[in-house]
């Protein structure tokens, strides 16, 4: 039975072929049958190399220019803790601060359900860390230097998060190491983090 199928999808094939244009003069296309034959069958796309792309890459994306943060001037500063503000939803403001080794930080609760704490995998070697109350101020004095990330808790997922450089950032390495890896963490605002320690 399956060699009369095979014999017969064979016959079908060879009659089906020789139908196809045998090589008869009888039917010629005419110039719009061989216009429209010619556009079926040309090239859809075209086929870039990958060393072309990263040249053309290279060649024209403009540089990100990243507006670096300037010391914050006095020995108090105020980071506001808020649902949303000019940087986005869920958000310190300022988010990226620069101030001198022994200033005052104080965290102001004013949206709800919010808090301040550092991550500790984020602050220089020998520096205190804090976490403070769900709605609940908080002041903190900076006496190492170097850079620490803080975040909000509750809204960690959401990429909640603060950068304050005290003096040097002397372990700035280490932190944007740490900041990769923790970025798992964030379910919104990935590149938030990254963003702002590019600011420093």
């Amino acid at each position: 039975m399956a060699s009369r199928i095979v014999l017969l999808s064979k016959f079908v094939l060879f009659f089906f072929l020789a139908g196809c244009g045998s090589g008869g003069d009888k039917e010629q296309l005419t110039d719009k049958q061989k216009s429209m034959v010619a556009e079926r069958i040309a090239p859809v796309g075209s086929i870039v190399k990958v060393e072309d792309l990263v040249q053309e890459k290279s060649l024209i994306s403009p540089a990100i220019i990243v507006e670096k943060v300037a010391l914050s001037q006095g020995n108090e500063h105020i980071v506001e803790m808020l649902n949303a503000g000019d940087g986005g939803n869920m958000i310190f403001d300022p988010a990226v601060i620069k101030v001198s080794k022994g200033d005052i930080i104080h965290f102001r609760a004013v949206d709800m359900s919010h808090n301040s704490a550092t991550i500790n995998s984020m602050i220089p070697s020998g520096a205190e860390s804090w976490t403070g109350l769900m709605n609940q101020d908080i002041s903190v004095t900076l006496d190492v230097e170097g850079v620490y990330v803080y975040q909000c808790d509750p809204h960690a997922m959401m990429a909640m998060v603060g950068v304050i450089q005290v003096g040097e950032a002397v372990n700035i390495s280490e932190v944007k190491i740490a900041a990769e890896a923790y970025r798992s963490n964030f379910m919104l605002n990935n590149d938030r983090l990254e963003g702002y320690l590019a600011q420093l």
